[in-house]
C-alpha cells in the first residue's frame, strides 16, 4: 500500500469513529480515561523500555539536550501523563452545553450548543506526553484524533497509543477514535495536510520549522503557535525581590519550553539595584547573558546582544537583557520582537499594570507572575493540546472548551417566516 492510501485509510477510520464518539455519554468517556490512566501506570516499565530505544537513536543523531529532555520518559512523567488523563476525566464535559438561549419577538428561542469539531489531526515532535494529552482532550470533547508524532519518538508513541486504544475499546470507545500514523516517512505529513474532506482541524506542535511547513502546506484550517519569544518587563516601581524570583523562574525552571523568558527588560530607574544581583544568580545557574550597551555598563562580564538575539527563541539557558527608559519603550520592544505568546510585567503601579494588560498583544499577559504559568494545567483546564497564538478560533492554552465548536439551535412552536 502506498503512503497516500495508508494515510487516507487511517483518516477514514478515524473520521467514522469520530461520528460515533460525538454522541457517546460523559460516563463512558470518563470511565475510558480512568482506565487509560491505569494502563499507562501499570505498563510504566514497558513504556520506559520503548522510550530507551528512541533515546538511543536520538543520541546517535546528535539531537540537542533540550530535544532529548522533551523526548525522555520517566516513572514520574508517566505518572504525570496518567494524572493528566484523570484530571480531564474530572472536568465538566462541554459537549451539549447550551449557551445564550434568547427568546425572539415571535416566541421562538435561539441559542448555541457546544459540539465537537470532528476529526482533529495533530502533528508534533519529541514529547510523548503530547500523545496522551491530545488523546484525552479530544476524547473528552467528543473529537476523533489522528496523531502523527515525530520519528524520534516512534517507539514511545506507538506503545502509548496501543495502551490507550486497548483501554478505551474495553470501555466503549470506538476503534479508530485514537489513531496514530506509525509510519515515520515525512511524506505522511504532506498527505495528512491534503485530507480536507476528512480532517477538520490541524494542530501542529513543535519547532518553528514544523509550524511554518504545516501552515504553508495545509489545505485544512490550522491552529498553531509561533515561536515563544517571551519577555518579562521589570518596571520602575517593581518589588525587586519579587521580580528576581519571577525572572529566575521564567528563565531557569525549564528553559526549553515555549513559555520560558528569552528577554528581560528592566527600567533604568531600578537597573543598577536589580541587574547585578539577578545576573549573578542567573550566571551561577548556568545562564549565558547577552546584554544591550546600557546594561553592560552596569554588569560588564556579559556578552553583547545582537539585533538577531532579540528575535531568537533559544530554548536554552541563554538570556537577553535590555534596559528601557519607560513602559512605552518596553511595550514597543515587545511589539517589535515578541511572538504573541506570553508576556509579563512586574510592577506595583496599578496604572502601568492595566496599560500592560490592555496594550500588550499576546495569548497570555501576566502581572507579577512568571510566563512559565501559561499552561493548561496551571490555568485549570486540565491537560492542554497546545498554546494557540492565532486569533481564530481560540487563543492561549487550548483545553476542552477550545476543542468544541458551536451550532445554532432553535426551539419553536410553529413559527414560520413571513
Amino acid at each position: 500500500m502506498d503512503i497516500k492510501q495508508f494515510v487516507t485509510d487511517k483518516a477514514k477510520k478515524a473520521k467514522a469513529a469520530s461520528r460515533v464518539l460525538a454522541n457517546i455519554s460523559t460516563e463512558i468517556k470518563n470511565n475510558a480515561l480512568i482506565s487509560m490512566a491505569e494502563n499507562l501506570e501499570q505498563a510504566s516499565a514497558v513504556l520506559i523500555a520503548e522510550n530507551k530505544k528512541d533515546l538511543v537513536k536520538a543520541e546517535q543523531k546528535g539531537l540537542s539536550k533540550a530535544m532529548i529532555d522533551r523526548l525522555s520518559l520517566t516513572d514520574e512523567r508517566i505518572k504525570d501523563m496518567a494524572n493528566g488523563l484523570r484530571e480531564v476525566a474530572a472536568l465538566p464535559d462541554p459537549v451539549g452545553e447550551v449557551l445564550k438561549l434568547r427568546r425572539r419577538p415571535n416566541g421562538m428561542e435561539v441559542g448555541k450548543m457546544r459540539v465537537p469539531i470532528g476529526l482533529i489531526g495533530i502533528i508534533y515532535e519529541s514529547r510523548p506526553n503530547v500523545t496522551a494529552d491530545s488523546a484525552a482532550l479530544c476524547l473528552k470533547s467528543g473529537n476523533g484524533v489522528l496523531l502523527r508524532g515525530g520519528s524520534e519518538a516512534i517507539h514511545s508513541n506507538t506503545a502509548i497509543v496501543a495502551l490507550l486504544t486497548k483501554a478505551g475499546m474495553k470501555k466503549g470507545i470506538p476503534d479508530g477514535a485514537i489513531s496514530f500514523i506509525e509510519n515515520p516517512d515525512r511524506a505522511c505529513v504532506m498527505e495528512m495536510l491534503k485530507l480536507n474532506r476528512l480532517i477538520d482541524l490541524i494542530i501542529p506542535r513543535g519547532g518553528e520549522e514544523l509550524i511554518r511547513m504545516v501552515s504553508s502546506n495545509s489545505t485544512i484550517p490550522v491552529i498553531k503557535h509561533d515561536k515563544g519569544v517571551c519577555h518579562v518587563y521589570v518596571d520602575g516601581k517593581a518589588d525587586l525581590a519579587m521580580a528576581e524570583e519571577i525572572c529566575f523562574n521564567a528563565k531557569v525552571q525549564r528553559p526549553e519550553t515555549c513559555n520560558a523568558m528569552e528577554t528581560m527588560l528592566v527600567h533604568h530607574d531600578v537597573a543598577r539595584m536589580f541587574l547585578p544581583t539577578v545576573i549573578s544568580r542567573m550566571i551561577k545557574a548556568g545562564v549565558e547573558i547577552r546584554g544591550c550597551a546600557n546594561s553592560k555598563e552596569i554588569v560588564s562580564n556579559i556578552k553583547d546582544a545582537t539585533e538577531r538575539d532579540w528575535d531568537t527563541e533559544y530554548n536554552d539557558l541563554i538570556l537577553n537583557v535590555k534596559m528601557v527608559n519607560s513602559i512605552e519603550e518596553a511595550m514597543d520592544h515587545i511589539s517589535t520582537h515578541g511572538s504573541q505568546h506570553s508576556e509579563a510585567i512586574v510592577t506595583n503601579d496599578y496604572h502601568d499594570a492595566l496599560r500592560f494588560l490592555r496594550e500588550v498583544d499576546a495569548s497570555a499577559v501576566f502581572v507579577n507572575a512568571s510566563t512559565r504559568l501559561n499552561d493548561g494545567f496551571e490555568f485549570g483546564l486540565g491537560a492542554e493540546i497546545g498554546i494557540s497564538t492565532t486569533r481564530i478560533h481560540d487563543r492561549g492554552p487550548m483545553g476542552l472548551e477550545e476543542l468544541t465548536s458551536n451550532k445554532f439551535i432553535v426551539l419553536g412552536n410553529g413559527q414560520i417566516r413571513k
